[in-house]
């Protein structure tokens, strides 16, 4: 069970920490300071009133449990991340009211338009990520990546708001005492950084949840998504290995780098979508495509345990009949072995990444688990028990809905503070001409750099000044600086330049 202090402030405070996923989003909360967390999972429903938090008093998570639209209240709080808009751009349906049987029907005769995973076209842009456009869903024709986050983030703002309104005593008052006395806290994906993180606080911004000054930027909190912890979701596959400061303690350092890619549950549905296309293409059954993929993503995907069993799609009635494409009775037979092609890029991605971080860890890794909405699948977790059993390792699933994982995390990584040091994903530095000294190999295997310099030395054109070395971990807490200077022949120099990191510039995978 967590052990989390009492809340030190002697100021009442609302954080709401906002998880948009790929595929499904939510919103969950606490007070300490009163804390409320934004999921974009589920959580179970619980008195509201326990989640209020004053000064002295130890804080707790609850999550938000009714949306509009939302069928089954209080047993499964996450919605879709979807919205549609209208031909002039206007929000017409957004989460779980954008999945009612009417609306695509609606969205048709309207000439509306679906937007649906658009949390991926904010992701960096590099070779992979390009390369993965044409599997993501193009955004509506006039809006940006920033400005659909948004709309999503002003919709999750209004459901926080309306649920705490409700719930809450004296719902209404608490919330408007709280309306300027409110920290927001976002997660994104381990390999997301400040270009990332800055279109993320565009949309905040856009959606009217925080100023555009200096104290309303302050009061935006970033957490990337956290033995080894994968989370594996509808977009993205996030990895981090933690070691135990202490045995009596709650606090945790990284061991490696933490890990992000791009293959998620929805990838899955990608590949199955593609085998699909290309087997119907010649038939009249194709018009049923979107259908059919739509089935294997909700059922077969997710039962799927044997490759050596025939999986069923059931899209028609008794009618739809086609032998030569193993059609029977509206129903499309699959070859188990093709379906478990469909998992492998995404398992392979998987294991890959275990591997890599028990290598990179500077501690020995012995247990793995297995969160996020695409750990529900048995396929998925029995192949990393198969691979990684006889290796050593524990590969387990935690015996509660882990989809709000990445939620809980982001408001205790705001107030708990558990996770005490990061280790860098890159090595962040300055261009640099270091002096030239003939007895290092590398400077000698650039002799032909090498100029004379203002100050009389010999230097070596083209170098990277390290500030922070790539693989070393950092302490959340510590403050380290190095200063550097240059005073050139002037006795009183008075305009030096200035070597700036800036934190919002963008990290790519080329950064050294």
């Amino acid at each position: 069970m967590t052990i989390r202090s009492a809340y030190s402030g002697t100021q009442r405070k609302l954080v709401l920490a906002f998880d948009v996923g790929t595929t499904f989003s939510g919103i969950s909360y606490r007070q300490a300071l009163i804390a409320i967390r934004a999921s974009i999972t589920s959580k179970t429903e619980t008195s509201a009133h326990d989640s209020i938090l004053d000064p002295g008093v130890i804080p707790q998570i609850w999550g938000v449990t009714r949306y509009p639209a939302q069928e089954q209240v209080g047993a499964d709080s996450k919605i879709p991340s979807v919205i549609y808009y209208d031909r002039r751009g206007k929000v017409k349906a957004v989460g779980a009211e954008a999945m009612r049987e009417e609306i695509e029907e609606l969205a048709e005769e309207e000439g509306w338009v679906k937007a649906e995973w658009f949390k991926l076209h904010l992701r960096p842009k590099t070779k992979l990520a390009i390369e993965m456009n044409e599997k993501i869903p193009p955004l509506p024709p006039g809006k940006s990546a920033v400005d659909v986050f948004a709309d999503f983030l002003c919709y999750l703002y209004k459901c926080a708001k309306t649920y705490i309104e409700e719930t809450e005593p004296n719902g209404a008052n608490l919330w408007y005492s709280l309306l300027h006395q409110t920290d927001f806290v976002l997660s994104h994906p381990n390999g997301w950084e400040g270009g990332q993180q800055g279109q993320m606080r565009r949309a905040v911004i856009m959606a009217g949840l925080l100023p555009d000054t200096q104290s309303g930027h302050a009061r935006l909190t970033f957490n990337g998504k956290g033995l080894l912890i994968v989370d594996a979701g509808g977009g993205t596959i996030d990895i981090s290995a933690y070691k135990k400061k202490s045995a009596d303690g709650h606090a945790y350092e990284e061991t490696a780098a933490p890990q992000c890619h791009f293959q998620g549950s929805v990838f899955v549905t990608k590949n199955a979508e593609t085998y699909l296309k290309e087997l119907l293409q010649d038939s009249r059954f194709v018009e049923d495509l979107h259908v059919m993929t739509e089935r294997f993503d909700k059922t077969t995907k997710l039962r799927f345990t044997n490759p050596e069993e025939a999986q069923f799609i059931k899209f028609g009635g008794v009618r739809d009949q086609d032998p030569d494409l193993n059609i029977r009775h509206g129903q499309l037979k699959l070859a188990g072995t093709e379906v478990a092609k469909f998992f492998e890029p995404s398992i392979n991605c998987i294991v890959q990444s275990i591997e890599d971080q028990c290598n990179y860890s500077t501690t020995e890794i012995r247990s793995v688990f297995l969160v996020g909405g695409f750990a529900m699948s048995n396929w998925l977790f029995n192949n990393l028990k198969a691979k990684f059993g006889s290796q050593g390792l524990d590969v387990s699933r935690p015996d509660r809905n882990t989809n709000k994982a990445v939620a809980d995390g982001a408001v205790s990584f705001y107030i708990d503070h558990f996770v005490t040091a990061r280790v860098a994903k890159f090595s962040y530095g300055t261009c640099a001409n270091p002096v030239y000294i003939s007895s290092n190999p590398e400077h000698a295997a650039r002799k032909n750099k090498v100029y004379t310099s203002l100050d009389g030395n010999e230097r070596i054109r083209g170098g990277f000044g390290v500030i922070l070395r790539k693989g070393t971990a950092v302490g959340l807490q510590t403050l380290s600086a190095e200063i550097k200077s240059f005073r050139g022949l002037r006795e009183n120099p008075r305009s030096p330049a200035r070597m700036v990191y800036d934190p919002e510039m963008e990290v790519s995978d080329s950064t050294v």
